[in-house]
């Protein structure tokens, strides 16, 4: 039955779907069952200088490529014909700031990387899947820079265009998407297939803490009940005041106060 299956059509013509049908329904699920999981679980206190330039040079590095890779493959190739814009001049675009960007993450990710593994306090209180991801987002940034040297050959943006049509075909429902990228060069497809796994497992690990800050609102604005943290003085257990009614229980003096009249 699936002797005849490209593994080419698997992975980019089915897999996207079903990374993307995996991001979205796991992180509502994940955020529905466990909002309070919704977090990068830092550990700044621990080697924080080493931290913190990791954390910039990762996160201003890998915001550039993000939104770099968004607006670049799915902005739809008549746009660049309008305003005037050569594929070409893209292309150097892609590169110049891409490149360094790419680097300036890579550096980063490598900073904190070696924090989470070679401290021996920040390494046990890393689960499994929070030194996987890294390791990942590493190969993946790794390859995305060595996909340069391949691009640096295509500089008339060609093979920028096929990838573009690819992303646009996939979001289209184009059955025939993955012909696109059939023959690209391989680091080409391992960067892709890669990118996928990541997107994939993204609701499952710290990554989800990106898009907490834009569904915590949505979480208010349907009417969900919310939680607030209250630190009280009160000494003496609240199990002996289990029988008390929550107006009496307010309405009562701080332990603190009453011992204090008592001593008077």
């Amino acid at each position: 039955m699936f002797a005849n299956l490209d593994i080419d059509f698997i992975i980019f013509g089915i897999m996207p779907y079903a990374a993307l049908t995996i991001l979205i329904v796991g992180s509502i699920a994940r955020y529905e069952r466990d909002p309070f999981t919704w977090k990068s679980s830092s550990s700044q206190l621990l080697r924080r200088k080493q931290l913190v330039w990791g954390s910039i040079l990762f996160h201003v590095g890998i915001l550039t490529v993000f939104f770099g890779h968004l607006m670049g493959l799915f902005t739809p190739v008549w746009v660049l014909d309008a305003i005037g814009i050569p594929y070409a001049l893209k292309q150097w675009m892609a590169v110049l700031i891409g490149g360094p960007a790419g680097i300036a993450a890579l550096i980063g990710a490598s900073m904190l990387l070696h924090r989470r593994l070679f401290d021996a306090r920040i390494r046990v209180t890393s689960s499994y899947p929070d030194i996987i991801i890294m390791v990942l987002i590493w190969l993946q940034l790794m390859i995305g820079l060595l996909t340069i040297t391949q691009t640096l050959q295509h500089m008339d943006g060609a093979e920028m265009v096929r990838f573009m049509n690819w992303s646009q075909s996939i979001v289209t429902w184009n059955i025939n998407a993955w012909a696109i990228v059939v023959d690209v060069h391989w680091l080409y497809k391992l960067h892709i297939f890669l990118g996928l796994i990541i997107t994939a497992l993204f609701p499952f690990t710290r990554l989800v803490h990106m898009i907490s800050g834009l569904a915590a609102p949505f979480r208010y604005i349907l009417g969900r009940s919310g939680y607030q943290v209250v630190r009280t003085r009160r000494q003496a257990p609240l199990a002996n005041n289990a029988n008390r009614s929550p107006v009496a229980v307010k309405a009562s003096k701080p332990a603190a106060s009453a011992r204090a009249e008592l001593a008077e």
